[in-house]
């Protein structure tokens, strides 16, 4: 048996609950038109549902509201599913499915593909393209995670495979389907399953269990009150009928066969198909003029084009002969100093422009620094603090290899920000090299394990060589030469698939005390177009690629070469398609001090600025991770604090508590901390407020002062210079 009736069902009530909300009037008309669509083709009202159903239809394609249409083209096309033209049904079907493809509604495309499969495989049309719809509406029920109409679409293939003569294959989701349906009171649900193990045993000759569904299934019809179910209902008597008269027993299946023929009659009769097709052919004629409508209006925005084209024409040739005539009128009066003050005219404009186009870049990019400082380091001040605080509370982690990964790329990553962010000091000379003694091997294998994740992504491996002629310990700056082999590391593993990276280090010559020694990572990944190879190292660049996951920012191999170029060194790329690709960079260092590398890198914080008095701070931060952070450091130092969420609750808390000074987070909701600082002062308060902060220090002073903001402390902060700005504060 197939369910014919279930998803009309859903219309209605999918309609209510997904349009209730809109107060839009063009979509208050569709909700109505297709609610009472819905409603009328339960009842059996065709021509009303028709007409309600076509004029959604209309409006919908007249505002491009795609959902609506789908289920405009949905109602209509089971009336004529109802009433077997089968042809126009399987259309409207289809078209419904190309709009519903546009949206994200999963419950439409649900809908419309078991319907489709109902056309094909009800009427015996084609029972291959049925399950193949019906199990892409399988697919799309469970998106949205209904039950109900899981189990409808797995009695619908069940009923396919049955009526095809795949008992073996259409029992399987029967079966899947009988625990959830029989604990539901769904009257539809019910009757179809009943009806359906009753054909499974027909089939396999197991007379008594049939029977014992078929009488299940009578009694259900037995008790129906829904005019909707009624062709249900038919389809039942009749395969009652069927099973009474192979069993023998010709009584019975005389006395359901006229029961079929008597509701058939009132079902099916020859007005409601009069009125589907009189009604399909409105439809039918409006489509069209709605096609010429927007052929016409498409027409009209060409024409306009080309008008406008034509004057801008006109007007441009009007102008240059304007311009032509006049140059020849000064030429004629003054032809000497036309062509000086030309000239000088001339160099003004090229000026004015460069001016502007100055300014505008400066503040475009000033624009740009300060949003990402703000939205990059507010949280990296979260990743840090809560790192620490991991490494302080955990002891047993402190040898930990994903620790040091963890502290290794938080670094990383706050060097990288401060590196991208402030990309012009960088081409200005302005960044210095920050030297100390490291172990060059644990500095690789650490970056090797921050890229593990990366790697396993791929499926590639990572392989590291040190030449045995390098001493252990080097004297340079290890943030800086780690941040060019992440940054190279890390493109090889984008660009490789199932393959593997190399990063090797070998003595390339020495000079006195400085060895030249060359790093090279490659791979044999994808490799590098030779058209792009002269272009990687400039900045913004991004090679086209098939595969979105390898785009970026462009500045990597950008920041490689400044940073190259930092260490007096030279860099160097080979690459061929399909093979792989090898980036060669030679950079002088040191000898290092064994002793000096087995200091540790992180040296704990001392709390010389700790007193005896307890303080109590008030700090407003809207971040929760970093009201944690910030709680636990102050905490940590012998400070009591309370958090509060923005500034008009810091506000009552200080009209109601006494407290020792203000931490002050700068962008937050409902009150900005300029302005929350503004009302403080206006209120009376003299206490200190210290602005703690994602935004650079430099741009936001003016507002500082403006504030009467005591200090200002960047986020993320040293905690030994956050601790001495703080106790400043408190002791004056």
């Amino acid at each position: 048996m197939i369910l014919k009736k279930i998803f009309p069902f859903l219309t209605l009530f999918c309609t209510i609950l997904f349009f209730g909300q809109d107060t839009i009037q063009p979509k208050q008309e569709l909700k109505k038109l297709l609610h009472d669509a819905s409603v009328s083709f339960m009842d059996y009202k065709v021509e009303t549902s028709m007409d309600c159903a076509n004029k959604a239809l209309v409006l919908a394609l007249q505002y491009d509201e795609d959902e609506y249409a789908a289920k405009a083209y949905n109602i209509i096309g089971l009336n004529y599913t109802e009433f077997a033209e089968l042809e126009k049904a399987v259309d409207f079907f289809n078209k419904g499915i190309i709009h519903a493809s546009k949206t994200k509604n999963d419950t439409v495309k649900s809908w419309l593909y078991n319907n489709l499969g109902n056309v094909y495989c009800y009427h015996k049309i084609d029972y291959k393209k049925g399950i193949e719809s019906y199990l892409k509406g399988l697919e799309f029920s469970k998106k949205f995670s209904d039950e109900l109409e899981i189990a409808f679409s797995k009695l619908n293939l069940t009923s396919a495979y049955f009526t095809y003569g795949e008992f073996d294959k259409g029992i399987v989701f029967l079966n899947e389907a009988k625990d959830y349906v029989s604990q539901s009171d769904d009257l539809e649900a019910n009757l179809t399953l009943n009806s359906l193990y009753g054909e499974y045993y027909s089939f396999y000759e197991n007379f008594p269990k049939a029977r014992a569904y078929f009488l299940k299934t009578a009694e259900l019809c037995s008790k129906n009150t829904e005019e909707y179910l009624e062709g249900n209902i038919v389809e039942a008597y009749s395969n009652i009928s069927d099973f009474y008269h192979k069993i023998g027993d010709d009584d019975n299946a005389y006395l359901f066969l006229e029961k079929h023929d008597s509701l058939e009659d009132k079902v099916y009769n020859k007005q409601r198909i009069q009125q589907v097709k009189s009604v399909g052919k409105e439809i039918e004629n409006n489509e069209a003029k709605m096609q010429l409508v927007k052929m016409e209006a498409e027409k009209i925005v060409q024409d306009q084009k080309l008008r406008n084209t034509q004057v801008f024409i006109i007007a441009l040739f009007l102008f240059f002969a304007f311009v032509f005539v006049l140059l020849l009128i000064t030429v004629r009066n003054n032809k000497l100093r036309k062509k000086v003050n030309k000239k000088l005219l001339e160099i003004n404009e090229e000026l004015r422009i460069a001016k502007e186009k100055a300014e505008e870049a400066s503040n475009v990019k000033s624009q740009f620094i300060s949003t990402i400082t703000h939205e990059l380091r507010t949280p990296l001040y979260g990743v840090i603090g809560i790192t620490d605080i991991i490494e302080e509370e955990h002891k047993e982690l402190e040898g930990s290899t994903y620790l040091k990964s963890l502290k290794f790329s938080a670094k990383y990553l706050l060097s990288l920000v401060n590196d991208i962010l402030n990309l012009n000091k960088i081409e200005e000379n302005k960044v210095t090299l920050d030297n100390r003694t490291f172990h060059l091997k644990e500095t690789l294998v650490t970056i090797k394990n921050s890229l593990e994740t990366i790697a396993r992504k791929n499926k590639n491996t990572i392989a590291i060589e040190i030449d045995e002629a390098i001493p252990e310990c080097l004297y340079g700056d290890n943030v800086r030469l780690s941040q060019i082999i992440f940054n190279l590391m890390s493109n090889s593993l984008k660009f490789t698939q199932k393959g593997k990276v190399l990063i090797k280090a070998k003595l390339k010559k020495k000079r006195d005390t400085t060895l030249f020694i060359q790093f090279t990572v490659e791979d044999n990944g994808i490799g590098i177009p030779e058209k792009y190879q002269a272009k990687v190292f400039e900045k913004f660049v991004q090679i086209d690629r098939k595969d979105e996951d390898y785009q970026g920012t462009g500045l990597g191999l950008t920041i490689v070469e400044r940073l190259v170029e930092l260490f007096n060194g030279t860099i160097s790329l080979e690459s061929k398609e399909d093979q792989g690709t090898k980036v060669i960079f030679t950079i002088p260092l040191k000898e290092g001090q064994k002793e000096d590398a087995t200091k540790k890198e992180s040296i704990p914080v001392t709390r010389e600025e700790k007193t005896t008095k307890e303080y109590y701070i008030l700090v407003v931060e809207d971040n929760k991770i970093n009201q944690l952070v910030t709680r636990h450091l102050l905490e940590n130092n012998h400070f009591k604090c309370k958090i509060v969420d923005d500034g008009f609750t810091a506000l009552e808390s200080l009209e109601q508590e006494h407290f020792d000074a203000v931490l002050m987070d700068i962008n937050m909701p409902k009150i900005n901390g300029f302005e929350a600082s503004k009302l403080i002062r206006e209120k009376g308060f003299t206490l200190p407020i210290i602005a703690v902060t994602a935004f650079e220090k430099d741009e936001i002073m003016d507002k500082i002062h403006e504030a009467q903001i005591n200090d200002i402390i960047v986020k993320p902060f040293d905690v030994k210079t956050f601790l001495k700005i703080l106790q400043k504060q408190l002791d004056k």
